[in-house]
Parts: C-alpha cells; sequence; structure tokens
C-alpha cells in the first residue's frame, strides 16, 4: 500500500489548502446557502452555491489586477446550510442569528445563494454590528414589493425589507412593478441608479456618485441579474441591458477604496447545463470584490 498518494484540490472555496482555509485564520468565511422558498419564473437557484464552488476550485488564486493572492487573507469555507426545510421565517431568524456570529468574530462574510430574500436577515445582522450602515444592491429588479404571492419574504420585496432596517442605493434597475413605481416617492431612504442611464455612459461619469451615496459602512448585495444577460444568462428572471463586467468591477473597486464593504452576498445564480461560464463568472466575481476589500483594508491598516 502506498504511503501517499496524489489528491484533489480541496472541496472548498478555491480549493485552498488547510494553511489559509482555517476558520480561526481566515479573514473570509464564505457561507452557502442554497435558499429557494419563494421563487416566481425559474426555479434553481439553491443550486447556485454548489455550483460557484465547484468553478472557483478551477480559478487561478492571483488576481493579475492587484497583483497579490487574496486567498492569503484566508478564507474559510463553511458547509452548504439547510434551507428548504422548516417554516421559512424559522430559517431567516437562523440567517440572522449565524449572520451575527460570524460578524461577532471578526469575520468578513460572502454569503452565496440561493433567492435574494435571504439579504434582509443578512443586513439586519450587520446593523446591529456597524453603525452608518447602507446598502448596495446590484440588480435588475428593484424588489420594493410590500408583499408577493402571498409573502413579505418573498424575493421580490427583498429590498422593501431593507429599507426598513438602513437606506440603500440600488444600481442598475430596469425591472418594477406599478405598484413599486408608485410607491417609490414615500421611500426618502433609497436611490435609484436606472441601468439607462449608467450603460453606455463612461463609468467615470456615474461611479463616484454612486459612492458618494452610500454611508461609511456598506452591505453589498449582487444579484447576477444585475449584469447584462448576454455574459449571465443562467439567472431565473432576466432583463435584457445590464451592467458589463469591467463597469462592474470598476464600481466595486471604488466603494472598496473609499468605504468600508462589511459583508456580501451574491445571489440569484441558476445554473444551466452548458453555461459553466456563468458559475465561474460568480465564482471569480466574489473573489475579485474579497480582493478589494481586503487590498483597501491592508492600505488603511
Amino acid at each position: 500500500m502506498l504511503s501517499s498518494y496524489p489528491s484533489r484540490l480541496p472541496q472548498n472555496f478555491g480549493g485552498i489548502e488547510d494553511a489559509f482555509s482555517d476558520y480561526a485564520r481566515s479573514a473570509v468565511v464564505v457561507w452557502p446557502i442554497p435558499l429557494e422558498r419563494t421563487t416566481s419564473y425559474k426555479t434553481g437557484t439553491r443550486y447556485g452555491p454548489a455550483a460557484i464552488l465547484e468553478a472557483s476550485r478551477n480559478m487561478e488564486l492571483y488576481d493579475e489586477e492587484l497583483g497579490a493572492e487574496p486567498y492569503r487573507h484566508g478564507i474559510h469555507t463553511l458547509p452548504e446550510m439547510e434551507t428548504q426545510d422548516g417554516p421559512f421565517d424559522k430559517v431567516l431568524a437562523d440567517l440572522h442569528t449565524v449572520s451575527s456570529g460570524l460578524l461577532a468574530d471578526g469575520k468578513f462574510v460572502v454569503a452565496l445563494g440561493g433567492e435574494h430574500s435571504l439579504t434582509p436577515p443578512l443586513v439586519a445582522a450587520a446593523a446591529k454590528k456597524f453603525d452608518s450602515l447602507s446598502v448596495l444592491q446590484i440588480d435588475a429588479h428593484a424588489d420594493l414589493r410590500d408583499s408577493y404571492e402571498g409573502t413579505p419574504n418573498s424575493h421580490a420585496c427583498a429590498m422593501r425589507r431593507v429599507l426598513e432596517i438602513c437606506p440603500a442605493v440600488q444600481v442598475g434597475i430596469r425591472s418594477m412593478s406599478q405598484e413599486e413605481a408608485q410607491a417609490l416617492p414615500q421611500f426618502n431612504n433609497t436611490r435609484l441608479f436606472y441601468a439607462t442611464k449608467l450603460v453606455g455612459h463612461p463609468p467615470e461619469k456615474w461611479i463616484p456618485e454612486v459612492v458618494d451615496s452610500l454611508s461609511a459602512n456598506v452591505y453589498l448585495t449582487l444579484d447576477v441579474d444585475g449584469l447584462d444577460p448576454s455574459i449571465m444568462p443562467a439567472t431565473g428572471t432576466p432583463e435584457p441591458g445590464g451592467l458589463g463586467w469591467y463597469e462592474l468591477l470598476a464600481l466595486l473597486r471604488a466603494v472598496a477604496e473609499r468605504k468600508r464593504i462589511v459583508a456580501m452576498d451574491l445571489v440569484e445564480l441558476l445554473p444551466q447545463p452548458g453555461f459553466h461560464s456563468c458559475d465561474f463568472l460568480c465564482s471569480k466575481l466574489a473573489y475579485k470584490t474579497v480582493g478589494y476589500v481586503m487590498d483597501s483594508r491592508s492600505r488603511q491598516a
């Protein structure tokens, strides 16, 4: 019998070896949350976290833009959370409890969804820890309904619930209901940047305005349908138009440099056979954002 034999990369985000994925030594925690309880069009977001994790094991961990390897700050991957069983309200309460514990341990939390309904309890946990918190939402949809299909906790109500916690800045919006449009004037704690005013315009013209609209501490929620469906078709409710890859990265880097991103989620990937590029895009987007956040913190230390 061989005393040892070659093994595959670890089954964690990035396939990172133990020295850089131990919980106690990691600045970052990746948290897979396959929540799918209120999807209203195409289903399958529950498979998003697993697809992102698998794709991430095939990334190069050197970031040529930053000239660094962000994983060296430590990235620990939690086990996938059970979210499909039990009362929905209990699941949301558990999300809040777990997130509060991770933030109390000083971790930068990267939640991988799953549907957008996971965001409000995570924002509530961040708001308990960080003063002057605002939410930066990248999304095609306003998600400002008060209730949808019988529940106020639908993915379509995610930002309405967020606004009950803290202010928000919504970027890339290009779809909303009449109900949402009529309700907009009553919301004095959110600002919408419509995709038609951003896409095709020089980023240096609108990115500073977005950043200036945010408070000192920022929770980031990235709905992948905020991206143009030509590069992100694998989502349950795609909308024509949307941000490009480099536009989004430029915005995220500017926010990380001028504000403190305290936690984030990435939601609404619906993996599709033959479109593994979308899984990879999501893993790369999460890793790029971690890189920007860790680089900014290192410079400010």
